[in-house]
């Protein structure tokens, strides 16, 4: 076995056992909200791409924006360009259910992203270190979740640590070598075009992700090596390039639909409602507090308390100057720093928790690294070491476990689990219980004709209903109808309460969906 793949192969055992739980549970997974016209814009963007399309005399690239072509033309289309190939041939070949599907991909693109976290972690951390740091990321149920049913928010912290890694990899290679343009081989050139297409996809799928670039040249400015500086325009132009092949909605107007989108995503004009200590507001007035408390509990019980170990032990190291990475690691500091900074300083709307930004937390798992190197040196024996870890993973592990297929719903024990956050913030927000709740209606109808209103996204609840039951917006409610209800904004909890529920679905003593028959 090569001497590389075998100090890596433990991440690459756990990752492949990963793997092979998620090909068993990809299909428990219900529909979002956010889904069903999103995977459309993904099967419809290929038109933008074909050849006899365009040759045609009626070709129309709104075609290639799917049905919602409003929203979704103003939102990057290379990660439904790149998954949509092995979807669509995985469901031609098996005719699973395409959400599944696009399930399991979405999982495969997380777990890359827990691999490369953990060669981030190698800079820095021992590899048995750098294993359990990775571990913790990977077993964090609030991700677990989102893996599976979010195909925007974990494939960008996939992509951004990705990136980061191969960026410090390139400043590293050009630093020590002083490579110009003379100099350079044909590895070094295969840097910059990476570093240059990484760069352009990541900004395809997040209007923020230049942001990674500033990251990168910052590294540079600190090695002093002021040739590396010059490597940084072919890597903007190959950016550049690279949004422009794969963003369609940028061909008529590159550079005015490019500052449309940066404008709209900076001013987001969403009018939902978020569930927060028990209140409703709106996304755009969120307080100062709500991104500190998500973190601090949806986040399992050792991970700020590892974070705060590993932040003592660093201060200690760059004290006694013995951090020898330590440029690359003040890069990862202000990673988090500076865009927990912006939100809370310019409060940019939020809603669905801090999913949009996830991407900051890969520095949070590295610093709980530190941690976990400290404990390691406290412990000196690796069974002991192991044995501590495995602990301090169960809390994960558990709520994973506990709350399956709706693991994104976690809340850890600081406030009682999910149970404890029911009616004070949101749970089960993405409506995937709708799911369950259906197959358990067809059950319990069997077979009869019945009618199903549903109060918020009755499509959603409708692709899993068979023939024998409509479903319809709930509109007009009389007694005796059947009511689908969700815990979103607490409504499960708050309409038509006296009516008897006759399913129920939730996880570990909280109630995500209902389903009521109304009485008089």
């Amino acid at each position: 076995m090569p001497a590389k793949l075998k100090k890596h192969l433990p991440i690459l055992i756990v990752l492949l056992i990963s793997l092979i739980i998620g090909i068993f549970t990809f299909q428990d997974y219900g529909m979002t909200w956010d889904e069903n016209f999103y995977y459309q814009y993904g099967e419809a963007v290929g038109y933008a791409y074909s050849i006899p399309a365009h040759l045609s005399s009626d070709f129309d690239i709104n075609r290639a924006y799917g049905p919602s072509i409003g929203d979704h033309k103003v939102y990057g289309p290379v990660y439904l360009l790149i998954t949509r190939i092995p979807v669509l041939v995985l469901r031609s070949i098996t005719g699973l259910d395409i959400f599944s599907l696009w399930h399991l991909f979405n999982f495969i693109t997380f777990l890359i992203g827990v691999y490369y976290l953990y060669r981030l972690a190698l800079r820095w951390l021992k590899p048995n270190v750098a294993f359990w740091t990775a571990l913790l990321y990977l077993s964090q149920p609030l991700l677990w979740g989102h893996a599976f049913i979010n195909p925007k928010d974990p494939p960008f912290a996939t992509l951004f640590i990705i990136t980061i890694h191969y960026g410090f990899k390139m400043v590293d290679h050009f630093s020590a070598k002083n490579i110009t343009l003379k100099k350079i081989g044909r590895n070094q050139l295969w840097l910059v075009i990476l570093v240059g297409i990484l760069i352009g996809i990541a900004t395809n799928l997040r209007i923020i992700a230049p942001f990674i670039a500033v990251l990168i040249f910052i590294y540079a400015l600190l090695q002093r090596k002021w040739k590396v500086i010059l490597w940084f325009i072919p890597i903007g132009i190959i950016a550049i390039i690279v949004l422009y092949i794969t963003w369609p909605y940028l061909w008529d107007a590159p550079v005015e639909n490019f500052l449309g989108v940066l404008a709209r995503m900076s001013n987001n004009p969403t009018k939902l409602k978020v569930l927060f200590y028990g209140k409703e507001y709106r996304a755009y007035e969120l307080p100062l507090r709500y991104l500190p408390v998500l973190l601090g509990i949806t986040l399992t019980e050792p991970v700020w308390i590892l974070f705060t170990l590993g932040f003592g032990s660093v201060a200690f190291k760059l004290w006694k100057k013995e951090l020898d990475e330590w440029k690359s690691l003040s890069v990862i500091f202000f990673w988090f720093i500076f865009i927990t900074g912006y939100i809370l300083a310019l409060r940019p709307p939020m809603y669905d928790g801090f999913r949009h930004f996830f991407f900051i937390l890969p520095p949070v798992f590295i610093l709980a690294g530190f941690g976990i190197e400290q404990i390691s040196a406290w412990g000196k024996k690796p069974w002991l070491n192991s044995l501590v870890m495995l602990s301090l993973l169960f809390y994960g592990v558990r709520g994973i476990i506990a709350l399956h297929p709706y693991e994104y719903a976690y809340y850890n024990q600081f406030i009682g689990g999910v149970s404890g956050a029911e009616g004070t913030y949101e749970t089960e927000y993405w409506l995937t219980c709708y799911k369950e709740s259906v197959e358990e209606l067809t059950t319990f109808v069997n077979g009869a004709e019945t009618l199903l209103q549903v109060y918020r996204e009755p499509n959603n609840a409708a692709y899993y209903a068979p023939e024998n039951i409509e479903v319809i917006d709930a509109i007009h409610v009389a007694p005796g109808d059947y009511l689908l209800l969700s815990a979103r904004l607490n409504e499960v909890n708050m309409i038509h309460r006296k009516s008897s529920n006759i399913i129920e679905v939730g996880r570990d003593g909280a109630t995500f969906c209902a389903i009521r028959e109304i009485e008089p």
